[in-house]
This record gives C-alpha cells, structure tokens and sequence, in this order.
C-alpha cells in the first residue's frame, strides 16, 4: 500500500508538467489547421481558438505511447507526451474562413500530443470518453473523431 501512494504522490507531482509544454501560443501548420482553426492559444485550463474566442477545459488524464500513437501516428518510442482534455464547443460555431471544427457537432473531446516544437490536437464530438486505440478510430462511430490539426511554437 506505500508504494501506491509514493506513485500517486509522485503522480500528481508531474500532472502540471504534462500540461506546461503544451502551453503557449502555437501557429497553424498545414492547410487544415490554418483554414479551419487558425493559430491557437493553450493554458492550463484554456483554449484560444483562431485567437478569438476562449473555451475551458479540463485535464482528464495523461495519453499513453499507444494512445498517441494511434490517435497521432508518432512512432511508440517517439519523445514527447499528450493529454486527455473535456471541453464543450458549440457545434455551430464557426472560426477561421468560417467553418466549424466538426462540421454541426458539439466538440466535448481534445487529445494532445507534443514533442516541443510541435503540437497535434485531435478534437471529438463523442459524448462519452473516447477509446484511443487504432480499432475504435476505424470506426467513425464509437470514437467521432472530428480532426487532427498540427501547429508549430
């Protein structure tokens, strides 16, 4: 039982740090990030959307390398981490040249996943936790996988 909590303590100490390198302001890389979401802000408990509009979220929990990896494509020995956040984001709201992030549905899901230089955030409309395996991605359904967007500091 000490050992439980010598890990849970261990833990918790590096939950801020799980979130410190995905904070800050990230460029859109790429046509889709730019003609969709546009440059974006993270904090610990924000997210700035095309620079404009601010939306809460919470951490849920830290990704593992398989999670990543399925979600995001980067090898299982690549560096870097990513994260589980809830949010909600209105359906309808439109960004940059107008569109929406998941084409009418409410966004409740963000996974992250940075090395660094680099960001992808992966946004779901499903109203329940998404299962991050390469099996529940495949099916559209279960997972409501909106899209993957990449942004560079």
């Amino acid at each position: 039982m000490k050992w439980k909590c010598v890990f849970l303590a261990g833990f918790l100490t590096l939950c801020p740090l799980l979130t410190a390198q995905e904070a800050g302001y990230w460029r859109a890389l790429g046509s889709t990030a730019r003609s969709i979401t546009g440059d974006v802000a993270l904090s610990s408990e924000k997210i700035s959307i095309n620079l404009s509009t601010n939306y809460w979220m919470a951490q849920i929990r830290a990704l593992t390398p398989a999670e990543l990896s399925a979600v995001f494509g980067v090898d299982l020995s690549a560096p870097g981490t990513g994260s589980l956040y809830r949010l909600n984001i209105p359906g309808n709201k439109r960004f940059a040249h107008k569109n929406t992030l998941c084409g009418g549905e409410d966004v409740k899901w963000m996974a992250t996943q940075t090395d660094g230089r680099t960001l992808q955030i992966a946004f779901f409309s499903s109203s329940h936790v998404p299962v991050l395996t390469q099996d529940a991605l495949s099916n559209s359904d279960s997972t409501a996988l909106c899209g993957v967007f990449q942004y560079q500091h």
